[in-house]
């Protein structure tokens, strides 16, 4: 293992060069070597402290802005620059979006060897308090005063000292240091390392996890802040199956599609997309694309608890949801009989292309949903199944641009329009949406 290099302490004065897609500044060192600014914008004159040297690449934080470039703004949230919840807060919303559209461009050209006969127009919604899933790092820090309950900070370890959150639902953003509070109560405010945050429409919920017992004193106390608040409070002194209620005893969570007319409920550690409004315009979307009506057969790869299944077997057609996690294909199943609709499921592992070779040539159109490594495996079974159209929703565009990339160059698909979803506001993270059809 080689040696640690040693870090400059002295600050540089540098002319930013580019913008990375992870929304750092681009610049050069004396070496010749990129140097990846956070918080800096294309254009600035900047000084920054280096953070991290490597033999080919370095990272630094600007420290100084001397020239701001006119399209800095002043950051939304207080802890923004030391908290790593978010990269994009200092420029505006609209020049966030066009920067998520370069970087899904870029990735389509480079990686796919493809672009779209149609750029889609870009699925927007609040840019504040959107989230409604998180994973909260807690940690008690005597030096700090107490217990810390945030996000990390940006490239350490260490957990921000928030007060609260504007981009988290406001039943939970605004809470942030009544939660410290609380667990600075309990009997273990040093065993307890994480809140996960799960929101529905009506009901919004805390899973707290602990790796020691919790005394009767803690319980009350838990039980005590849910019912003033209004919050479901669960723990969780195991895996995910150890999740039980403190109070209420049967908390419900669910989120509406309104304009399908579907509810979906769901359990706290249970997958579901973060922001509603996109979510129910991607829903939207989708079907706009895939054309659900009576007699089309439509196969969703991916199905989660059955957030575009439902939709479209609700719109007439026939359709088959396939996930590789039971609990979630379960859930599906209860949503559909809840929401008096008929649609088949299957668990599969969708990492094998196996998976899905008993529905080769079965179906008019196929929805693709995967998680952030892509459907490489599922890419020439997709292709089999005999769809003329394929709708994907993508949250990395490194992975969609590879995957359609093999549609088209390699299975005669032309891709039909692609777009932007902006799921994460502030954040450098790229959802996007491609339809691709099959070359007559």
């Amino acid at each position: 293992m080689g040696r640690k290099r040693r870090l400059p302490k002295e600050l540089v004065e540098a002319r930013i060069s580019g913008f990375s897609h992870e929304g750092r500044g681009i610049t050069h060192d004396d070496k010749g070597r990129p140097v990846f600014v956070d918080f800096a914008l294309e254009d600035e004159l900047v000084r920054y402290r280096y953070t991290k040297l490597r033999r080919s690449l370095a990272e630094a934080c600007a420290v100084e802005i001397i020239e701001p470039a006119a399209e800095r703004i002043e950051p939304g949230c207080p802890h923004f620059g030391v908290c790593g919840g978010c990269a994009l807060q200092h420029i505006p919303a609209q020049a966030q979006i066009e920067h998520k559209e370069r970087v899904l461009s870029e990735q389509l050209e480079r990686i796919g060897g493809v672009s779209p006969e149609q750029w889609l127009p870009a699925l927007t919604g609040p840019s504040w308090g959107y989230r409604r899933k998180a994973r909260l790092a807690v940690r008690l820090v005597p030096k700090k005063g107490g217990v810390l309950v945030g996000f990390r900070e940006k490239h350490s370890p260490l957990v921000a000292p928030l007060q609260s959150c504007p981009v988290l639902d406001p039943r939970v953003g605004e809470r942030i240091g009544e939660l410290a509070r609380l667990i600075e109560s309990l009997s273990i405010p040093d065993k307890i390392p994480q809140i996960e945050v799960a929101c529905g429409d009506e009901q919004a919920a805390l899973v707290f996890r602990h790796l020691e017992s919790l005394s009767e004193a803690d319980l009350q106390r838990l039980s005590e802040f849910a019912a003033t608040t209004g919050l479901a409070v669960l723990r969780q002194p195991g895996d995910e199956s150890t999740v039980t209620p403190v109070f209420p005893e049967q908390p419900r969570l669910s989120y509406a599609i309104d304009q399908i007319g579907i509810e979906l409920s769901f359990e706290p550690t249970d997958f579901t997309q973060i922001n509603a409004q996109i979510n129910a315009a991607m829903v939207g979307r989708a079907l706009e694309w895939l054309q659900p009506a009576s007699g089309r057969r439509i196969l969703d790869l991916f199905c989660g608890l059955g957030n575009f299944t439902l939709p479209l077997a609700k719109s007439g057609c026939a359709v088959t949801g396939i996930e590789g996690d039971a609990a979630l294909v379960a859930r599906a199943e209860q949503n559909a009989a809840a929401n008096s609709v008929s649609a088949s499921f299957a668990v599969a592992d969708l990492t094998e292309q196996a998976a899905i070779e008993q529905f080769r040539g079965q179906y008019d159109a196929v929805l693709l949903d995967p998680p952030r490594s892509g459907a490489a495996q599922m890419i020439s079974a997709v292709a089999a199944t005999g769809a003329e159209r394929v709708v994907y929703c993508s949250c990395a565009p490194a992975t969609l641009a590879r995957d359609v990339g093999t549609l088209v160059n390699k299975y005669g698909f032309k891709l039909s329009a692609a777009g932007i979803m902006d799921m994460f506001p502030h954040t450098a993270h790229v959802e996007s949406f491609a339809v691709l059809d099959r070359h007559n």
